[in-house]
């Protein structure tokens, strides 16, 4: 049986109008190319937040993109966010070819992405795509094509595992190590507290959660990091700049308690 497009996958009436304006311009560009379009992050787990969240999106293609198809999805993306449409700036997504979505492969981790933060270009895909792909299998939305288990192979624990003590040990350590203005509007804030909620969270159990439900989770087992968290939900719409200091400490604090966790795990980039 061919595939059909969910018409309405979501509980948000605006969510699902740039969606079928995305998925219909995904046509026209890529047709034959293009084997499914799928949902992850806080639309699959639960945790969406109208005023502040993004829309989480995996693209599926058949084969590598050509680069003429790929400056026709960058026009395609500029005509999306200048539609007027409610989220239509708020779209964070990958184009991955089938056969390098399967398992993750470093030496296949350069793909179509666009966000929030970043224009429509060609990055790279970390290992926190490990992460991801487990997400996209276990409870992605499925807008237009195959169930995504049959085109990611299960992520084992200990593949989980690893994937976040890298995630912790590299990207994050980067990150905390140069200039951290990018850190002091209180969403981003919100965002780093949340995300270690979440890592530690996954690291215990070895799957992942919305973080909500990881926010919840720390402040029974973590009693002391209750009043950061409960400021850390309040603030993940707010864009005002505050100040870092107790956020960085608790991130610190967080991290250095996560790769404890690790061990020996592989976290070698």
């Amino acid at each position: 049986m061919a595939p059909t497009y969910a018409s309405n996958p979501t509980p948000y009436e605006d969510v699902d109008a740039i969606l079928r304006l995305l998925y219909t311009k995904q046509q026209t560009v890529l047709g034959s190319q293009l084997v499914g379009l799928y949902l992850y992050g806080s639309l699959s787990l639960g945790d969406f937040d109208p005023a502040s969240s993004d829309i989480d999106f995996l693209t599926v293609t058949a084969d590598e993109l050509s680069e003429e198809t790929v400056e026709a999805l960058r026009t395609m993306h500029a005509e999306i966010a200048s539609s007027g449409l409610p989220y239509a700036d708020h779209l964070e997504g990958s184009y991955i070819p089938r056969a390098a979505l399967r398992r993750y492969d470093p030496e296949q981790a350069n793909h179509p992405t666009i966000g929030v933060d970043w224009g429509f270009h060609i990055g790279e895909h970390g290992n926190n795509w490990i992460i991801e792909r487990q997400i996209v299998r276990e409870h992605g939305v499925v807008i237009y094509g195959p169930a995504p288990q049959t085109l990611i192979d299960p992520v084992p624990p200990q593949e989980l595992r690893a994937a976040v003590c890298r995630h912790l040990k590299t990207q994050w350590q980067q990150m905390l190590a140069g200039d951290l203005e990018w850190l002091r509007p209180r969403n981003y804030q919100a965002f780093a507290a949340l995300t270690m909620c979440r890592a530690l969270y996954t690291l215990q159990h070895t799957t992942t959660v919305s973080k909500p439900q990881a926010a919840a989770w720390a402040q029974e087992h973590y009693p002391q990091w209750r009043p950061i968290i409960e400021r850390a939900m309040a603030w993940r719409s707010q864009t005002e700049v505050d100040d870092l200091t107790e956020t960085v400490a608790f991130v610190h604090e967080a991290q250095a308690q996560a790769l404890a966790f690790c061990g020996n795990e592989d976290i070698v980039s």
